[in-house]
């Protein structure tokens, strides 16, 4: 059995076995294909969406002093990487670029440290939890959770969207507390401030309880970006008649 992937034209140099014959030797070793189709695994499973597919640091092109910074703590980060243990919580408005920092960090991490990494919206990593409580369901929440509580770096999007339930809070809990005590490193993105700016405005402690934002200081440094909504910048540039 091989590495070499289905319909994939075979490697000229080990012919898709995986091993390749040292010039001027009888030995053989590791052929360097499968150094490539094991980074295509690792990105495959890293579940990226392909909306944020193309997303790298050198694509990110701040406008605002906040957005500099923040640049250049995921630079700072990955320089650091593994020996860092801390991870990232990116804190803004919609349309700053959090998860396009995030996914940043992540593909670099799996491309050039070849370490596995996960991205998951927190709202759909719910669903596929409540989801394995059918009887139907090909997943149990064990299988579900396995790959979020074991991934050397997580990118978890959106903290805080989905309502604040006893169960939402429970769910964060699990997640949060397994990968403190494993050591895990995690980074964060949330729409929602650590400190209210309007009356009524719920902040990130209201979302996810004071306990596990006191958690997050120990875990994460907070990274506050704001500025413009790129999203907006971009759909009023494409449709211009």
């Amino acid at each position: 059995m091989t590495d070499a992937a289905p319909n994939q034209e075979l490697c000229t140099r080990c012919g898709g076995s995986g091993w390749e014959r040292v010039e001027g030797s009888e030995t053989v070793r590791r052929c360097g294909c499968l150094d490539v189709t094991r980074l295509d695994r690792l990105l495959a499973a890293a579940r990226i969406p392909k909306r944020y597919e193309h997303c790298d640091l050198e694509s990110y092109k701040p406008t605002d002093t906040s957005q500099k910074k923040a640049k250049a703590d995921v630079v700072r980060f990955l320089a650091k990487y593994p020996f860092i243990n801390v991870g990232l919580l990116f804190i803004g408005n919609c349309g700053v670029g959090k998860t396009h920092l995030a996914v940043s960090l992540l593909k670099q991490i799996i491309l050039e440290k070849r370490d596995n990494g996960l991205f998951y919206d927190f709202r759909d990593l719910l669903r596929e939890i409540q989801s394995s409580w059918n009887s139907v369901s090909q997943a149990s929440e064990l299988e579900v959770l396995r790959p979020v509580l074991a991934a050397d770096v997580l990118v978890l999007d959106e903290l805080g969207a989905n309502k604040p339930t006893e169960w939402v809070r429970d769910t964060i809990a699990h997640i949060i507390n397994c990968r403190y005590n494993d050591k895990k490193l995690t980074v964060f993105t949330s729409n929602y401030p650590d400190i209210a700016e309007r009356p009524g405005e719920d902040t990130l402690t209201d979302r996810i309880g004071a306990r596990l934002r006191s958690r997050m200081f120990e875990m994460c440094k907070v990274v506050e970006i704001k500025g413009e909504d790129f999203r907006k910048a971009i759909m009023q540039a494409n449709y211009r008649f």
